[in-house]
C-alpha cells in the first residue's frame, strides 16, 4: 500500500498538442492518500481510464510526474509499481482453472503452496466461485469470467494499489451490489488503496469514501459522497450526482436576491459582483410546489411516481426543471408555482460555485 500522487499530470495522444482541447487530461495536481478508497466518476470520454493507465504504467504522461510514497514512478513499467488492475472485460485464462487462475499471481511470486490454497480459498468465497474452483474457465459466462478478473486482482495482498477500471460492465445488476460490497469489505480488512473507474454515480457513490468527478479532462471536483451533493463545485458535479440531477436557471445576481424569469428569489447569503454566465442551481428535493405569486412560474409537464417519492417534471421559463414529492405530501392539483429553499440553493458563474465567504475574504 501507498500513496500516490500526481504533480502536475498532463496528457495528450497528439505529438504537439497546441490548444486547450488537444489534451486528453488537462494539468493536476492530486494526492491518494494511503489505503484509501477512492471513485473515478464521469462521463464516457472525460479521461478517468487514460488516467487510471497512467498510474498503472500503461500510458506515461505527456507532462508530470507520478509518485508511488516518495519515489518517482512516471518512467517505471507496470511490473515495476506493484499495482493489480482489473480491466472492463474479462481476462481470463481459459486454459485454466478458475484456482489456477486466481492462485497464477500468487505462483509468479513464489508464496508458498499453503498459503496460496488458503488465500485461494478466502477470495474465491469471497466472489461466489467457491463451488466451481476446479472448473476451467472456458465456458463459463462473461459475468463468471470478469468475476475471476476481480477475484485475480484482489488475491495479493502486497500490492501497492488495486485499480479498477468499469469492472462491473459485464456483471448481472444484482452481482453488481453483492460484489460492490465484497469489495468494500476487502477494503475494511487489508486498507488496500484502491481506485475505481466507473460512469456510474451510484457504484461510485456506494464504493468510495471520497470519489474524484472528472470533466473534459479535468478535475471538477474530489470530496466525501456527501459534500458532492450538498456542494457542487462545478455545474457537472450537480447535473451527474443526484437523479435528477440539479435544477439550473440563468439568473441576475444582485446582493442577497436573484432575478429569475422577471421574478425575485431570495438567496441566504449575499453576492458580490459577478462577470460571466450567471445561473442558480438547486437540487429537487429542495423546491416544493405551489401556488399563487410566491415561487417561480412553473408548468407541470408530467408525474412521475417511483415508490417513495413522485418526481414532479415541468417547465420553468422554458428550462427544465425537476421537483421531488414525498409520496406522504399531497401534491396541489393546482400547481403552477415552484418555490426554491434560499439555504440550498448555490450560484454559478461560467459553471463554477461561487462561495460567498470567499468574495467576502477577497474584498
Amino acid at each position: 500500500m501507498t500513496q500516490i500522487t500526481l504533480e502536475n499530470l498532463a496528457h495528450s495522444y497528439l505529438p504537439n498538442p497546441s490548444k486547450d482541447e488537444d489534451w486528453a487530461l488537462k494539468p493536476m495536481n492530486m494526492v491518494w492518500e494511503d489505503g484509501g478508497a477512492y471513485a473515478l466518476l464521469g462521463s464516457s470520454g472525460c479521461g478517468k481510464s487514460t488516467l487510471l493507465n497512467i498510474i498503472s504504467g500503461l500510458l506515461v504522461p505527456s507532462k508530470g510526474r507520478i509518485l508511488f510514497g516518495d519515489s518517482d514512478v512516471t518512467a517505471l513499467p507496470t511490473l515495476e509499481r506493484n499495482i493489480a488492475q482489473v480491466f472492463q472485460f474479462p481476462v481470463v485464462y481459459d486454459t485454466m482453472s478458475v484456482r489456477e487462475n486466481l492462485a497464477f499471481p500468487l505462483k509468479n511470486r513464489g508464496l508458498p503452496l499453503d498459503q496460496i490454497a488458503s488465500r485461494v480459498a478466502e477470495v474465491a468465497e469471497m466472489i461466489g466461485m467457491a463451488e466451481i474452483l476446479d472448473r476451467r474457465a472456458r465456458g463459463l459466462t462473461a459475468d463468471a469470467k470478469q468475476k475471476i478478473s476481480l477475484g485475480r486482482g484482489m488475491v495479493r495482498q502486497d500490492v501497492n494499489a488495486i485499480l479498477f477500471d468499469e469492472p462491473l460492465t459485464v456483471i448481472d445488476p444484482h452481482m453488481k451490489w453483492e460484489l460492490r460490497t465484497q469489495l468494500k469489505d476487502l477494503h475494511r480488512r487489508f486498507g488496500h488503496t484502491m481506485i475505481y473507474v466507473t460512469h456510474d454515480q451510484t457504484e461510485a457513490l456506494t464504493f468510495a469514501d471520497q470519489v474524484v468527478v472528472m470533466y473534459d479532462g479535468q478535475v471538477v471536483q474530489a470530496g466525501t459522497p456527501q459534500a458532492l451533493f450538498d456542494a457542487p463545485e462545478h455545474t457537472f458535479v450537480g447535473y451527474f450526482i443526484g437523479s435528477p440531477g440539479m435544477n439550473l436557471l440563468d439568473a441576475k445576481i444582485d446582493g442577497d436576491a436573484a432575478h429569475v424569469a422577471g421574478t425575485h428569489v431570495s438567496l441566504a447569503k449575499g453576492y458580490g459582483p459577478l462577470k460571466g454566465h450567471t445561473q442558480i442551481g438547486i437540487r429537487p428535493e429542495f423546491m416544493r410546489l405551489g401556488t399563487g405569486d410566491e415561487g417561480l412560474p412553473f408548468k407541470v409537464n408530467r408525474i412521475e411516481d417511483v415508490g417513495h417519492h413522485r418526481i414532479v417534471r415541468g417547465q420553468v421559463d422554458g428550462a427544465n426543471i425537476n421537483v421531488v414529492v414525498p409520496e406522504s405530501q399531497p401534491l396541489p392539483a393546482d400547481a403552477n408555482r415552484v418555490i426554491p429553499d434560499p439555504a440550498h440553493i448555490h450560484v454559478y458563474t461560467d459553471d463554477w460555485r461561487v462561495d460567498p465567504a470567499r468574495q467576502e475574504r477577497a474584498a
